[in-house]
């Protein structure tokens, strides 16, 4: 059994607590991670941007570079499979939005994304991965700022890549790697894996941060004890449950606990949400995006199906306050909701999409693949 980890190390930069929130496309955005860090500590991850779009300019790219006022340490997730582009990224990123950590997703299972060798793609070719870390570590390390990576088990389960990954992760200067214990042929369906997590973590000297089905904070303690890992990643789990940080602060400071908010609580979470959403992007297009959070919020709570519907239709803070109103604030929370799977599952992919012949060999050498400078998803 493993101590629990009183903090999470990247290089020069100290986690109070060793949780990180996993980059979530149309989630992520510098409202949610306010919301989050006001429950506790922890990193929190900025939606992933593609290199070739921020070293290009693309205007979609630096929208999704907004940070709150409160954000004092800013970190971004950059996707990118050139080398030089994730090197310049690396630098802008640096030096023009002052980030104080840069994570690499090698994770995503997108087919639009592993059609070109990107996301959890990428590992299988070896020599082309170490040449994107080294390119990122150098430019980010006249700026003190640690570089990590995430990625997944491999393509498949005859194509498995982490532990390689791990090595030339730590041979590459790179500050920590986190691990989906999934393949990109799993996606987001079945179980994770986490005896693969702990096999990795037994096999380099870097920090290891475990990611996949963390829906509890018991869940976050289990995985360390199981694995050893120096820090878990949390997703899914925390889809309309910000408190959920809090709830992994208390249990990482050696305490039990389990939040279970009435529908009033949740309601007021909810609130807060949209307000934060409409101070960043204005009140139309905030309570646009308050709407698939609000499925979330709701979730095994008595609401009634016109009152959903009229809530995922909501346009203004004040219709949105009167439909509140509406709500038993007394009713218990759903604690057969508890320990479950929140947000996308699906099925595992069919096949998964890669370049022709991408699996013919491993070198990948000056391999480089195209990159889109408009994919924005995550892994």
């Amino acid at each position: 059994m493993s101590s629990l980890p009183t903090h999470l190390q990247l290089g020069s930069l100290r986690v109070e607590t060793p949780v990180v929130l996993a980059p979530m496309a149309g989630i992520t955005n510098a409202a949610y991670r306010r919301l989050c860090a006001e429950q506790g500590a922890g990193l929190y991850v900025c939606e992933m941007i593609t290199s070739r779009g921020l070293v290009e300019g693309d205007e979609t790219t630096k929208k999704m570079l907004v940070f709150d006022e409160l954000e004092t340490v800013r970190s971004v997730q950059l996707y990118g499979t050139d080398p030089v582009y994730v090197g310049k990224a690396a630098e802008i990123l640096c030096s023009e939005y002052g980030v104080a950590h840069i994570d690499l997703n090698f994770g995503c299972p997108v087919p639009k994304v592993t059609r070109k060798g990107g996301g959890g793609a990428l590992p299988w070719k070896r020599n082309l991965l170490g040449e994107i870390l080294d390119h990122a570590v150098r430019a980010a390390a006249p700026y003190d700022v640690p570089v990590t990576m995430k990625t997944r088990k491999g393509i498949d389960a005859d194509h498995l890549t982490f532990m390689d990954a791990g090595r030339i992760a730590a041979d590459s200067g790179v500050a920590a790697i986190a691990l989906h214990g999934r393949t990109v042929e799993q996606a987001y369906s079945g179980q994770a894996d986490w005896d693969a997590i702990g096999e990795l973590k037994a096999s380099v000297d870097i920090p290891v941060l475990g990611n996949g089905d963390i829906w509890e904070a018991a869940d976050a303690i289990r995985m360390v004890e199981e694995t050893g890992v120096d820090g878990v990643v949390v997703g899914r789990g925390c889809l309309g449950r910000p408190w959920l940080f809090r709830d992994l602060a208390a249990a990482f400071n050696g305490e039990q606990v389990a939040t279970l908010p009435v529908l009033g609580e949740v309601a007021t979470m909810m609130r807060r949400h949209a307000e934060l959403l409409t101070e960043h992007m204005g009140e139309e297009r905030g309570c646009k995006e308050i709407r698939k959070h609000i499925t979330w919020y709701l979730k095994g709570f008595p609401a009634g199906g016109e009152l959903r519907h009229r809530l995922a239709l909501v346009d203004t803070l004040a219709d949105l306050d009167a439909l509140i109103a509406e709500l038993d604030p007394e009713a218990p929370f759903p604690v057969q909701e508890l320990g479950t799977p929140r947000g996308r599952q699906g099925a595992p992919r069919k096949r998964v999409v890669l370049p022709e012949g991408w699996l013919d060999d491993t070198d990948g050498h000056g391999c480089v693949i195209a990159e889109d400078a408009h994919d924005t998803t995550g892994g």
